[in-house]
């Protein structure tokens, strides 16, 4: 046998053996024999390195340290599910669907219900059978290059069959098994170092760690449920047997269900189950069987209307909290948090809570010192649900609020008619920080490689201050902080960023600068400014310096912008301190007004023009996206809040609080066959 037949013959072995042992848990040869099969292969591909390949078994561990990843786009989305917190929630979902699929709809819808794994995204994209991308799920349309990390999971074949299609994108989970959570922690306590809190954390950790040493040693796994591209089959469950014959791991608990009641009960039953399983779900997600009833139901902006996802009930257990402490947050907003004596709920340990404000603080009477309910909300959010009374402590006193900042020693102050307290020092170190990550972020100034740490030694070195002094940055001042990454043995490793990896930080804040103004509106941290009202300000006044202008009156004029909106926006621009940041930015060549094309995206006239409508609820035959377009096609404007202006709401199913409003005000009500026929044969698709 040649080399090139032996490397070749050690390869099939050895993925063959993978698969046994990582997929089927059904090893056929002990972890010495597979270790000297992969000695042997590593030795031959050394010897003859004109015979190795991207997709050998030997490439799964890289020892190459990135400084942060690369932004990559999806194929498709990756939507959001809903969630059912019940079973009449559930119930609600299947009556959701029979009506979407219309007179057609058999009795008995056919579902597939998966156990939810408490993991984290991922999107693998195969080419000609070889894994060339692996990314994370991001924002849902783009996500990080994390594929030298990807490749470390042993679950993860690094090549399909030769019947795969030429290209697909398989979406999964990574997670990480309950005992691996449990060996990875005993080593880091050992070590000491912090636990992880939970395993999804772990594992979500891994993925974006920069050293794929370590990824390799902390034993992820992976199960996969969707395929883009290269689907010929007409159901789900045909997907699944697919993948499974690819030797793809699929989570082997799934079923077809007939019907809601069927449902029901595999839910129920899992919600006893699932603790006898090797890793952690927090409930089960349900897919309608049916790839065509699935095109005919469609999707909203955020999640698919045929899918969603049943949460178990939350776990509780008591405990006692040890202290109450207080968090200060990016718009000043200081809340309490419990600090709790460690108690394991719902798969992992909890040892801090939160307490949302001080008035349910108050009202439910917890104190420091006292036996608590903790549950997880959802299975994800610990939460302090009340004391045990009868455990209290006789010498306990109710919690009293401080007045002052813990971090800045600012005195607190709690506006007219809101419940939180506020850090009002715009220099205070924690508003600093969190406001950084925010003007940093993807949906603001989208500045790559400006996370957590960076800005942490940033504010400790005095090179930071506000916003402003990230323009004066340049590589030396960052050249000689350090990144914190992590050993395949655990221990962090203290590297200087170096020239390279800070001319790219320097970079993405160069380019930042001719950013749309939105982003810029959005990233000073505005109180009530999200992405859409930025993007409504931008467009409304074209330059900054229009919107530093404007007064209430002139602000709510804009088509959804409302009274709170308008008076928290005039108040950020009424601060000196704020308005000597705009001064600074405009002075660094930050972006202050919109190029005048980018201004003409007001509705054109039309038979709706200088009409204004809310959408609210579900609209089952077209998304809420399609809607807006349908009507600003026809010259009218889509507004997020009813007002006395409100021309009509457009009213799909399960609408909130919009619906009531509009009744209350007297506006208009069109459902979904009205609003059909006010936009016609407008092409909305």
């Amino acid at each position: 046998m040649t080399p090139a037949e032996r490397i070749e013959d050690l390869r099939r072995q050895i993925r063959h053996h993978e698969e046994r042992y990582y997929i089927h848990n059904a090893p056929e040869i002990s972890d010495a024999e597979f270790d000297a099969l992969m000695q042997e292969l590593q030795r031959l591909e050394t010897e003859h390195p004109d015979l190795v390949r991207s997709d050998s078994p030997t490439r799964r561990v890289g020892g190459r340290v990135e400084f942060g990843f690369a932004s990559v786009e999806h194929a498709e989305p990756m939507l959001s599910l809903d969630n059912a917190f019940s079973e009449e929630e559930l119930r609600a979902f299947d009556d959701r669907v029979r009506r979407g699929l219309g007179s057609g709809a058999p009795a008995d819808v056919e579902y597939v219900a998966e156990l939810k794994i408490d993991g984290a995204s991922i999107a693998l994209t195969y080419e000609h059978g070889t894994l060339v991308r692996g990314a994370t799920r991001g924002d849902g349309s783009r996500g990080e290059d994390v594929t030298s990390n990807l490749r470390t999971v042993r679950a993860i074949p690094l090549r399909l069959p030769a019947d795969a299609p030429e290209r697909v994108e398989i979406r999964g989970e990574v997670f990480l098994p309950r005992k691996a959570f449990e060996r990875t922690n005993a080593e880091r306590q050992e070590a000491g170092e912090p636990a992880f809190a939970n395993p999804r954390n772990a594992a979500a950790g891994a993925l974006r760690n920069l050293d794929p040493g370590l990824v390799a040693q902390r034993g992820l796994s992976a199960f996969f449920y969707q395929l883009v591209g290269g689907n010929t089959v007409i159901t789900h469950s045909e997907t699944l047997e697919r993948m499974k014959q690819w030797s793809l791991p699929v989570e082997p608990h799934w079923q077809v269900c007939s019907g809601v009641e069927r449902l029901v009960a595999f839910c129920r039953e899992w919600g006893e189950r699932r603790r006898t399983l090797p890793f952690d779900t927090d409930g089960v997600v349900i897919k309608v069987n049916n790839l065509a009833d699935r095109q005919v139901l469609g999707a909203t902006t955020k999640w698919p209307r045929w899918a969603t996802a049943f949460k178990f009930p939350a776990e509780q257990m008591t405990t006692r909290l040890r202290r109450i402490e207080v968090n200060v947050g990016r718009t000043g907003a200081v809340t309490p948090f419990a600090v709790l004596e460690p108690v394991f709920i719902a798969g992992s340990t909890v040892s801090m809570a939160t307490l949302h404000n001080v008035e349910d603080l108050t009202r439910k009477d917890i104190r420091e010192g006292d036996w608590v309910i903790v549950e997880k909300a959802g299975d994800v959010i610990p939460r302090v649900v009340g004391p045990v009374l009868s455990r209290r402590p006789p010498e306990s006193a109710p919690w009293q609020m401080p007045t002052v900042c813990p971090r800045c020693g600012a005195q607190l102050h709690r506006p007219d008619n809101e419940v939180v307290w506020r850090c009002e020092n715009n220099s205070c170190p924690a508003r600093l920080q969190r406001g950084l990550e925010h003007f940093a972020a993807r949906g603001a100034m989208n500045i790559e490689g400006l996370g957590e740490s960076l800005i942490a030694q940033l504010i400790a070195g005095g090179l930071v201050t506000d916003y402003a002094d990230l323009y004066s940055l340049d590589t030396s001042s960052i050249a000689s902080l350090t990144a914190t990454s992590l050993r395949s043995d655990g221990r962090e490793i203290q590297r200087r960023v170096g020239d390279k990896n800070a001319e790219k930080v320097v970079a993405q804040i160069t380019r930042s600068l001719s950013n749309d103004l939105w982003r810029l509106i959005y990233g000073l941290g505005i109180r009530h400014v999200g992405e859409r009202a930025a993007q409504v300000l931008a467009e409304g006044f074209g330059s900054m310096q229009a919107l530093e202008a404007a007064t209430v009156e002139q602000l709510q004029s804009i088509p959804e912008v409302g009274p709170v909106l308008a008076e928290s926006v005039r108040s950020w621009l009424d601060e000196p301190r704020n308005h000597q940041l705009i001064q600074r930015l405009r002075k660094k060549g930050v972006r202050m007004e919109m190029p005048p094309e980018a201004r003409q995206t007001r509705a054109a006239p039309g038979p709706l023009s200088g009409k204004t409508y809310v959408i609210t609820g579900t609209l089952l035959s077209m998304t809420r996206e399609e809607a807006t377009k349908a009507i600003e096609e026809l010259g009218g404007r889509v507004s997020s809040s009813v007002s006395k202006k409100t021309t009509a709401a457009v009213v799909g199913a399960e609408a909130g609080s919009k619906a009531d409003k509009a009744r209350e005000l007297g506006v208009p009500i069109l459902d979904e066959t009205a609003f059909q026929a006010l936009v016609g044969s407008a092409d909305t698709r």
